[in-house]
C-alpha cells in the first residue's frame, strides 16, 4: 500500500482526538503511506494549511470535519493560485455531516480514509456567493437556517442530527417568513419564504432533503423554496423532507440572485452569512474530489 500518494489531513480541532482516527491513521503509515496531519485553531488556519500542501507537492488535501470543514478547504482550493492543486478528500468527523453522507463516503473512518487518498478524483462544481464566501453543499434561509443556527452543541453532540427537529419544534414562537425576491435564468419569485434551499448538493439540516435532484457535476443550482402563506404545514413539510407539490417552488439555474429590503441570512455549509443582497452562482468543475464509484450525485 505505499505506492498510495501523499496527502495531508486537515483536522477540525473538535474531531483531533478521535481514536479511530488516530487508529486509521497510524495504520495506514506504518504501510508506508505519507499522511500529514495538521489541526485547525482557527480562522483562516485551513488556507495556510492548504498552501503547505502545495508545497509539500501532495496530491490529496483531506477535510477532516463536518460540512463547514469540508467547505473551508474546499473554498482554499479552488482560491489557490498554483498551477497544480491537490484533490479534496472527506473524512466525515461532524454532527450532521450532510454533504459527506449524501455523496455515500463511508461512515467506518478507516475506508472514508482510505477513499480520501487513493479514490477516484472527479471534477465538481462548487457555488460562489457575492463572488467571495463559497459554498460547496447548501445555501439555507429562513427559519431553517435559524434552526440550524441556533441549536444548541450539546443537543447536537447528544442526538445528531434529529437535534435540528427537535429545537425546530422549540422555537415555534420565533416562526417568521422572510419576505425576498429570487431571480435565476427564466424564472423569477417574490413572496414570503419560510425556508429557502439553494444546492449544489441534496440535503442540509441534518438529513432534510431540501434539493433531493440536485448534482454536484451539472453545472446547475438546484432551487428549493417552502412558502410561507400556510405557516405551520410548511414547516412540518419541511423538517419531514416532504415532496408534496403544496407549499413548493422549485427551479434550476446556473445563478440566483436573493434580494430582501431587510438583513437576511444564508447558512453556507455552517457558516452564516447576513445581507440584503445575495447572488449565488455556480462555477462549473472549479474542484477535483475523491468520491466513491456509487456517488448519487454525479451525473
Amino acid at each position: 500500500m505505499s505506492d498510495f500518494p501523499a496527502s495531508l489531513l486537515i483536522l477540525n480541532g473538535k474531531g483531533a482526538n478521535t481514536p479511530q482516527l488516530r487508529e486509521a491513521v497510524e495504520l495506514l503509515r506504518d504501510e508506508g503511506v505519507t499522511i500529514h496531519v495538521r489541526v485547525t485553531w482557527e480562522k483562516g488556519d485551513a488556507v495556510r494549511y492548504v498552501e503547505e500542501a502545495i508545497r509539500l507537492k501532495v496530491e490529496t488535501v483531506i477535510a477532516g470535519g463536518g460540512d463547514g470543514t469540508i467547505n473551508e478547504v474546499a473554498t482554499a482550493l479552488i482560491h489557490s493560485e498554483s498551477r497544480e492543486v491537490p484533490a479534496l478528500g472527506i473524512l466525515p468527523l461532524g454532527t450532521a455531516n450532510d454533504f459527506a453522507t449524501s455523496v455515500n463516503i463511508p461512515a467506518d473512518l478507516a475506508n472514508a480514509l482510505k477513499l480520501a487518498i487513493a479514490g477516484r478524483d472527479v471534477p465538481v462544481d462548487i457555488a460562489q456567493v457575492n463572488h467571495k464566501t463559497c459554498f460547496i453543499n447548501m445555501a439555507t434561509g429562513g427559519f431553517g437556517t435559524r434552526i440550524t443556527t441556533e441549536t444548541p452543541e450539546k443537543l447536537k453532540a447528544a442526538l445528531g442530527g434529529v437535534s435540528y427537529l427537535i429545537h425546530g419544534l422549540m422555537r415555534m414562537d420565533t416562526l417568521k417568513p422572510d419576505r425576498c425576491e429570487i431571480r435565476g435564468e427564466n424564472f423569477s419569485w417574490q413572496g414570503d419564504a419560510l425556508v429557502i434551499g439553494i444546492g449544489n448538493g441534496r440535503q442540509a439540516g441534518g438529513g432534510q432533503q431540501l434539493c433531493p435532484e440536485a448534482l454536484i457535476n451539472d453545472g446547475l443550482l438546484h432551487l428549493r423554496i417552502f412558502t410561507g402563506e400556510e405557516l405551520i404545514p410548511a414547516l412540518f413539510n419541511t423538517l419531514a423532507s416532504s415532496d408534496s407539490a403544496e407549499n413548493l417552488v422549485d427551479s434550476v439555474s446556473p445563478w440566483f440572485e436573493v434580494t430582501a429590503s431587510h438583513e437576511m441570512t444564508f447558512n453556507l455549509d455552517g457558516e452564516p452569512l447576513s445581507g440584503k443582497t445575495f447572488r449565488m452562482e455556480i462555477l462549473p468543475a472549479a474542484l477535483r474530489c475523491r468520491l466513491p464509484p456509487d456517488c448519487p450525485l454525479l451525473r
